[in-house]
């Protein structure tokens, strides 16, 4: 069994049940090569996580600014998105100690990696809660996520690059771009998509994503950075 306390310390949280913790850096993979593995995967406690972290972020946002709903909510989806958690995940020290899959463990700094640190960042928001209850999973949430507000307003990460890019290509062009499923692999429940976005006929740049709009939205951002626009 893994050393739990190196997990806890990166958290700043002392668990009551150690399997829970445990049971929250379990990915799916893991189980396919050892279905004798005495505890589940993450994607139960990945889905309470979710809920939790939306809710604090919110409550927060709704306790200390006035802007419209519109604005916080493009506020909130740049602090709860994939990219965001899986560098927070990163940042703990959380990598390591997952339970991965042989070929899983390989594929380091590829687009399924941040998804699955980011579900993982999840499922230890949802395993916290579990054990510790609101208050502590709120004081993790605003020590890891929240402290991230300032860089998001700062940088404007929470405009939308696909409606960004959309204003530059009408702007530039006086067209709409659009977009196109290259590809789609892996189980309906870690599904993966590859989008391509043109303008016109010409293939402008592609990106990944867990949905089509996700990947729509990968896809955009990456055409503003090679446009330098």
């Amino acid at each position: 069994m893994r050393e739990v306390e190196l997990v806890e310390q990166a958290l700043g949280v002392i668990f009551h049940n150690k399997d829970t913790l445990r049971q929250a850096l379990v990915h799916r993979s893991y189980l396919n090569e050892h279905p004798d593995f005495s505890l589940g995967h993450n994607e139960r406690l990945e889905f309470l996580g979710d809920a939790v972290l939306e809710l604090v972020v919110t409550e927060y946002l709704f306790a200390h600014y006035e802007n419209p709903e519109g604005e916080l909510t493009n506020w909130r989806a740049a602090l709860v998105n994939a990219d965001m958690l899986s560098l927070v995940c990163q940042r703990l020290g959380i990598e390591e100690e997952l339970y991965l899959s042989k070929g899983e463990s390989k594929e380091k700094n590829s687009k399924a990696r941040y998804y699955i640190l980011a579900n993982a960042f999840e499922a230890l928001i949802g395993a916290i809660y579990l054990d510790q209850g609101w208050e502590s999973a709120k004081d993790f949430i605003m020590r890891t996520v929240m402290i991230e507000l300032p860089r998001v307003l700062d940088e404007q990460l929470y405009i939308d690059p696909k409606s960004r890019f959309q204003e530059l290509v009408q702007e530039k062009q006086g067209i709409t771009p659009t977009y196109k499923v290259l590809n789609e692999e892996g189980p309906d429940h870690e599904k993966l998509f590859e989008v391509g976005v043109y303008i016109g006929k010409e293939f402008i740049a592609k990106g990944t994503g867990t949905s089509k709009h996700e990947a729509q939205i990968e896809a955009a951002k990456k055409a503003i950075e090679q446009n330098k626009w």
